[in-house]
């Protein structure tokens, strides 16, 4: 007979074993919504590394004191070259996961390199006659999966641990609306969130969730507002918009911040497009659950210079007891809005050339004294050019030194509008309305550089100035680090309060792509994805010849200390 002690020790014994098996399971548990909205400061689970796109890493083992002492730890090559490495990768529990042109996906042990899997999509032949593609921006993860939009018009999931399919499901009719799905999405608890190239297109952009666990459409959003007063005629027909780039989040308000295309065509020759053109080039505030509008922000009111908000990123701060959103237009304003209901705080100039307008009310965001390129067949000199104030590429925020290291870019171009009638049979084809081309600007040469700036105010703490036009993201770290790819192959460690150069090196091709940090087993590692493509780059021989001969690539290069 047993004793009362031993029935006691046998089940406090019981109770020990299930409590470590609990902790097993929770550890082996996949990625999930609560794995999103908790900050372990080793990982990069998302595209902006946390819900509010502030691309900055809390780890701090590698320094100002050290960061002169990193080298190279391994590197990747995607296999596929053509237009270079645009992603940005993600780590999560010490395996990267990134994908490269083509749609291709690679897990790799985030310590040494070594691929655990990967996974190569097959494609429609459609997708070699679209105008955009091949590249690919990045991937989402959460519940055990990782997620893709595909240049063919799916979203696909993989396992994370087997590289296996999970699902997949169409949402695009490619072969008709030559559209797809460039940008990586955003998890939001039980769904993914993405959005579709359109702004170029004739046809109407959408933004879509799907179900994390089968793919289901769960809803859309179409970013073409049903109104005759802001879509005269047929003309939403034909709108464009869309929402190519990945969005933010705010868990407290329950609000998904996404930037919309540009409306089409791209240049409106007088009469295309009568209206303000709503929902494209504005800022919207979505329920994540059903996707209803909560409130909008249109940046560019009928926009005539191809400015779209669908760039890289929105920040989700609080400053002074306000909840506000920053966002930058591709025009190189900044819109500073209350985020719970998307009226202006602030507006201000990240540039120092445009004529686009005389200016923007700060108080209101009102386009004070529009300069629209609309006399067909005369070129119109605008600024900035095409490319934007700043491209789709993201700057990155230090909640320690509170500052927002962002790049631009002072370069004009001379606007040719013409007449296009929109094609949409057999299949959508380009509806630009018009022609561009690269010019400096007046009284001096195109350049970009690289800034440090409160982001509520603008105030400018440091710059760096760049012959080219820098096109790559930014990543800032807890060390006082700021990392940054420029066009010429050159990677750079920059002192966050100073923007003393501390530490560079030469990856062979140019940086488009988004830089990282992570952790595994207690080390630190910086990720930089390297390798020059993108359509923006097509536009730099005008003014700079030698750039069409810049090396292409596309390598994940790891660095580490000594």
């Amino acid at each position: 007979m047993r004793t009362r002690t031993s029935r006691y020790t046998t089940l406090t014994v019981v109770l020990l074993v299930a409590s470590a098996l609990l902790a097993c399971v929770a550890h082996a548990q996949p990625t999930g919504a609560s794995r999103l909205t908790s900050d372990d400061p080793n990982n990069w689970p998302m595209y902006h590394r946390t819900y509010d796109a502030f691309r900055y890493s809390p780890l701090a083992q590698i320094n100002k004191t050290n960061v002169k002492d990193l080298q190279v730890a391994w590197v990747h090559q995607s296999g596929v070259v053509i237009q270079g490495l645009e992603s940005t990768p993600l780590v999560i529990d010490g395996v990267m996961y990134y994908i490269a042109s083509n749609n291709r996906v690679f897990a790799l042990d985030g310590a040494t390199g070594k691929e655990i899997w990967h996974y190569y999509t097959k494609l429609d032949p459609v997708v070699t006659t679209l105008f955009f593609q091949p590249y690919n921006r990045g991937l989402a993860a959460g519940h055990g999966n990782v997620y893709f939009g595909t240049l063919d018009g799916r979203v696909i999931a993989l396992n994370m641990k087997t590289g296996k399919e999970a699902w997949v499901t169409t949402l695009l009719d490619t072969k008709k609306c030559s559209c797809n799905f460039t940008g990586a999405p955003l998890v939001v608890k039980d769904k993914v969130i993405l959005g579709q190239t359109a702004g170029e297109l004739p046809i109407q952009g959408k933004i879509f969730a799907v179900k994390a666990a089968n793919g289901e459409k769960a809803w859309e959003f179409n970013t073409i507002k049903n109104d005759p007063k802001s879509w005269g005629g047929e003309s939403g027909k034909f709108g464009g918009g869309g929402g190519w780039m990945t969005g933010s989040y705010d868990p407290a308000l329950n609000l998904v911040y996404w930037g919309t295309g540009n409306p089409a065509p791209d240049y409106d020759w007088g009469g295309a497009r009568p209206g303000d053109n709503l929902y494209t080039s504005s800022v919207i505030a979505l329920d994540p659950d059903t996707g209803q509008l909560k409130w909008h922000y249109q940046e560019m009111p009928h926009d005539d210079w191809d400015y779209d908000s669908g760039l890289g990123e929105s920040l989700v701060m609080d400053r002074d007891g306000k909840k506000l959103l920053v966002h930058q237009n591709k025009s190189g304003f900044v819109f500073v809005l209350d985020r719970t209901n998307g009226k202006v705080h602030n507006v201000w100039p990240m540039t120092h050339t445009y004529n686009f307008v005389k200016s923007i009310d700060p108080k209101t965001g009102e386009l004070i004294g529009r300069n629209p390129p609309r006399e067909v067949g005369k070129p119109t000199f605008i600024c900035p050019w095409i490319a934007g104030g700043r491209s789709w590429n993201s700057g990155s925020y230090s909640p320690k030194s509170k500052l927002w290291y962002n790049t631009a870019m002072e370069v004009c171009e001379e606007v040719t509008v013409e007449k296009q009638t929109p094609v949409t049979e057999p299949a959508a084809g380009l509806f630009f309305g018009g022609d561009q081309v690269a010019k400096h600007p007046p009284g001096g040469e195109a350049y970009g550089h690289l800034d440090a700036r409160d982001p509520v105010t603008g105030e400018r703490k440091w710059t760096i100035h760049f012959k080219y036009p820098p096109i790559g993201s930014v990543l800032s770290t807890a060390g006082d680090l700021v990392f940054h790819g420029d066009l010429e192959g050159v990677v750079r460690a920059y002192d966050g309060d100073s923007g003393a150069e501390l530490w560079h090196f030469r990856t062979g091709s140019g940086h488009r792509g988004g830089p990282i940090s992570y952790s595994v087993n207690g080390k630190q590692y910086i990720a930089v994805p390297s390798g020059l493509g993108s359509l923006v780059l097509g536009l730099y021989p005008a003014l700079w010849p030698e750039v069409e001969h810049f090396p292409a690539g596309s390598a994940i290069f790891v660095f580490s200390l000594k």
